[in-house]
C-alpha cells in the first residue's frame, strides 16, 4: 500500500495582496479511504486548483446535486457544504479570498459568486489558464506560492479601479463580524456605522451575497468546525458555548443545515478528520 502522506503547507500572500487574499495552502493527501469530503461554509471565498487531476465537486452534500469536474474551481460565500468526491488521494492548492478580493481579482462583487461553483478560467480568463499551468509544472510549494502572488497581482493591477466600489461601511461591518466570530448584534454594528439595520442588510447582502445575520451564523459555525477538527476535539457540549451558541441544540441545528449531516453523523463519515492540512470551505486544505 502507498505510504500515507498528510501534508499541509501554508503561506501568506505578498503584502500588496493581503487585503484580498487571506492565505494559501498546498495539500498532498494520500492513502485515505475513498469517499466524500464535506467542504464547509466559511468566511472565505475559496478557490481550489487540482494538481494531480480533476476535482470532482457537487454543490451540496447528500442532496442530489450533480457532481462536476473542474481543473480549478472558485466558490463564493454560501450556507451549505460542498461535496468533494475523491479516491483517497488529493493534491492541490487552496486560496482563501476576502470579499474585497472578489472585486480586486475577479472583477465582480462577491455576491455574484454566492452559492456557486465556477471554473476559475471563467473568472480570470487566460490568467487562470496560466496559473493552473504554472502550479502544475512547479516542483516546490514555494514556487507555486510565488506564482500565485505574481498572477494575482497582475489581476489586481489590470482592474484596480474596481476595488473602490466596495462601500467602506460594508467592509467595516464585515471586519467587525469576523473579529467577533459572529458574536455581535447586527443592529449594534449598524448603529455604530450610522446606518439602519435594514439598510446595512441591503448593502451587505448586495456586496457579499449573504445577509449580516446569516454571515454571523456562518462565522459561529466556522469556529465550531475549527474546534471540532482539532487534533484532540472537544465534546460537542463544550464546543457549543465556545462558538457562541446558546446551547448544543442550536449547534446541532446549524451544523445540520450547513453540512447536511448531524454533528455525530458528520464526525463518523468525514474521512479527512485529523489531517494536518485542515479544511477549508471547498477543498481539503
Amino acid at each position: 500500500m502507498e505510504d500515507r502522506a498528510d501534508i499541509g503547507i501554508g503561506a501568506r500572500p505578498a503584502p500588496a495582496l493581503r487585503r484580498y487574499v487571506d492565505s494559501y495552502v498546498g495539500f498532498d493527501l494520500r492513502a485515505f479511504p475513498a469517499g466524500v469530503h464535506c467542504g464547509p461554509p466559511s468566511r472565505a471565498l475559496t478557490t481550489v486548483i487540482g494538481l494531480s487531476g480533476p476535482l470532482q465537486v457537487a454543490a451540496g452534500v447528500d442532496d442530489g446535486s450533480p457532481v462536476n469536474e473542474f481543473t480549478a474551481v472558485a466558490g463564493g460565500l454560501r450556507c451549505r457544504s460542498a461535496a468533494i468526491h475523491h479516491d483517497g488521494r488529493q493534491q492541490g492548492v487552496q486560496v482563501s479570498l476576502t470579499p474585497l478580493g472578489a472585486r480586486a481579482i475577479y472583477g465582480l462583487p462577491a455576491a455574484e459568486l454566492a452559492h456557486q461553483l465556477v471554473p476559475l478560467d471563467e473568472l480570470l480568463g487566460t490568467l487562470g489558464v496560466e496559473l493552473v499551468d504554472r502550479l502544475r509544472t512547479a516542483t516546490t510549494w514555494a514556487t507555486r506560492f510565488t506564482a500565485l502572488d505574481e498572477l494575482f497581482l497582475r489581476a489586481v493591477n489590470r482592474g484596480s479601479d474596481r476595488v473602490r466600489r466596495v462601500r467602506p461601511e460594508v467592509a467595516e461591518a464585515w471586519s467587525r463580524l469576523v473579529g467577533a466570530r459572529g458574536r455581535v448584534q447586527v443592529g449594534a454594528v449598524a448603529a455604530e456605522l450610522g446606518w439602519s439595520r435594514r439598510y446595512l442588510t441591503e448593502r451587505f447582502s448586495g456586496e457579499l451575497g449573504l445577509s449580516p445575520k446569516t454571515f454571523a451564523r456562518v462565522l459561529r459555525f466556522e469556529y465550531a468546525h475549527e474546534l471540532a477538527t482539532a487534533r484532540n476535539p472537544l465534546p460537542w457540549a463544550a464546543v457549543a458555548p465556545l462558538a457562541g451558541y446558546a446551547d448544543q441544540a442550536h449547534l446541532v441545528r446549524d451544523w445540520s443545515e450547513f453540512t447536511g449531516r448531524t454533528p455525530t453523523a458528520w464526525r463518523r463519515g468525514e474521512v479527512l478528520l485529523g489531517s494536518r492540512a485542515g479544511e477549508g470551505s471547498l477543498g481539503t486544505a
